[in-house]
């Protein structure tokens, strides 16, 4: 593979005044960050101390071997949602290694209305399960929530994607033999004490661990019973009559101890095997990312020159460089582990879209991850594309987008627009993980250019009722909310709080956040069992 030469001046005005933009978009995002994390009431926190409870950072650091990544998921999910305080959704969901065993984490915050599940924490507890099932990682649950946030509970409760999946899921994990490890280290009432009950091995803490369907209130509702918390679902309780929980823990230190042993004890996981290499640093430092990307999505760049900032010894194998130029594929390596990538440098046109579906069928067939840097506005328009079969070969790269089963990653460093964001796997083409660099925008088309469609429409409209065309004035009262509307929608932070990605990064981070990412999908086979692709119409 040959080294990537940038064409790329430090020195130029441009990419002095893009590095100094994204420096202040990272310190944006690094600032929402220490937020979510840290942000809680004093009250909150007394109350926490109070009850010998451990914080949920704490928790985490006793959980994780020492020196280890994690890799967090959605730190910003449900960030400005409710009323603004509902930090992380709740909770704090990542990768880590355990005894030596990557995991999946997932850990109640109950500083956070003391536990309570909103709708945006059920879905997080749904992407921690998704993970955990496609990867094939042990699942480490510590939990202590009050229940359902009781006044959103149509939210929660009854669909498909609800709460009541939450222990669908993990009777499908038990399934796959994926285990599943739980401290309860507060209250698990209802649902939560199912949540409990279902996991393969439940480590119960004294004092403020409970499990109940019922509790005390419901119960003297319902059977006039007055009943403490401990003598209802306490571990004295659990661990010596009703046989529900499986270890007695002293207090959350004690039980984040039993947890590690547990996980020791589990049978080694043998891991999928890649062609490796030995890994070596880019040739060009990640962080000349800020210069050369602009938040200015209007502004193009090539993107081979973020490759040679993200792969091994900025080494790239192109794959048709003179064919289908608005889309670069070929191979690389990311902390040592083969990777096919495809990177925009344009819109998609029929040539690009068969070279990428030519190139997807190439990995998938010899086993290699495909990585996404989506930076699209779609694919061509007009009827001389039309003529030439854009249609037709649109559909075959989102066909083989959808169906390659090697693990597909995706990071949305520019524009993620229309159709291109499927073609280039987006959400819904189930990339193993989907980051947004802070700069990134999202939607079914950029603002002006909805604004722009909705002025003709409007236009077209008045013509046909013999009516003059909007005055300049007119057409700019129709744009303006358009605009401001897709800028607030189409934005980072407003996707990640909805979860639509698994968070938004540092671009200089980006390839080891990839490699992390990598590394725990191999705990799951490389394809899956129904290998090959559907129909592409010719």
């Amino acid at each position: 593979m040959d080294v990537i030469e940038s064409k790329i001046s430090v020195n130029s005005g441009e990419y002095q005044k893009n590095f100094k933009d994204m420096t202040a978009m990272v310190a944006e995002l690094n600032r929402e960050l220490d937020i979510a994390m840290n942000q809680r009431s004093e009250k909150a926190l007394k109350r926490q101390k109070e009850s010998g409870k451990i914080p949920a950072k704490k928790k985490l650091e006793l959980l994780l071997d020492k020196n280890t990544p994690f890799l967090e998921i959605a730190p910003l999910a449900a960030r400005g949602m409710y009323d603004g305080k509902i930090h992380k959704a709740g909770m704090i969901i990542g990768i880590g290694v355990v005894c030596g065993r990557e995991c999946m984490i997932s850990i109640n915050d109950a500083t956070i209305k003391g536990g309570s599940i909103y709708p945006m924490g059920v879905k997080k507890t749904l992407r921690s399960q998704t993970i955990a099932m496609e990867n094939r990682l042990p699942l480490i649950s510590l939990l202590d929530s009050a229940g359902a946030y009781l006044p959103l509970q149509s939210e929660i409760f009854p669909d498909v994607d609800d709460g009541g999946r939450v222990f669908y899921n993990q009777a499908m994990m038990s399934k796959m033999d994926i285990p599943q490890i739980v401290g309860v280290m507060g209250l698990c009432t209802a649902g939560g004490a199912y949540g409990a009950a279902m996991c393969d091995d439940i480590v119960h803490v004294k004092g403020h661990g409970a499990i109940f369907l019922g509790g005390p209130p419901l119960v003297k509702a319902a059977t006039g019973e007055e009943v403490s918390a401990n003598d209802l679902g306490g571990p004295e309780l659990h661990c010596a009559e009703s046989g529900v929980s499986d270890y007695y823990a002293e207090d959350d230190p004690h039980a984040i101890q039993i947890i590690r042993s547990i996980v020791k004890n589990l049978p080694a996981g043998e891991k999928s095997k890649l062609t490796m290499m030995e890994p070596m640093p880019p040739v060009y430092d990640p962080k000349e990312l800020y210069g050369i990307v602009s938040p200015d999505l209007s502004k193009p760049y090539d993107c081979r020159e973020v490759i040679a900032r993200i792969v091994d010894g900025s080494r790239f194998l192109e794959f048709k460089e003179m064919f289908g130029p608005t889309l670069v594929t070929g191979w690389a390596h990311i902390h040592g582990y083969p990777v096919g990538i495809l990177g925009n440098n344009g819109v998609l046109f029929s040539d690009s879209a068969k070279k990428a579906t030519q190139f997807i069928q190439l990995c998938d067939k010899r086993k290699i991850p495909l990585v996404f840097l989506q930076n699209i506005n779609g694919f061509i328009v007009g009827s001389h594309y039309e003529r030439l079969g854009i249609t037709k070969d649109g559909h075959k790269m989102v066909n083989a987008v959808a169906t390659a089963s090697v693990p597909k990653f995706t990071v949305v460093v520019g524009a993620s627009f229309g159709a291109g964001n499927y073609a280039m796997c987006g959400r819904a083409y189930s990339p193993r993980f989907m980051w947004m660099w802070p700069n990134a925008q999202i939607g079914v088309m950029g603002g002006p250019q909805a604004a722009g469609v909705l002025v003709s429409i409007t236009n077209d409209q008045r013509a046909r009722l013999g009516q003059n065309p909007l005055t300049p004035e007119e057409e700019d009262f129709i744009k303006g909310p358009v605009i401001e509307n897709a800028l607030k929608e189409g934005n980072a932070y407003y996707a990640t709080s909805q979860l639509w990605d698994d968070g938004i990064i540092d671009p200089a981070t980006t390839r080891d956040v990839l490699g992390l990412a990598i590394s725990a999908s191999l705990n799951a086979p490389l394809r899956d069992d129904v290998y090959g692709f559907g129909v592409f119409r010719m």
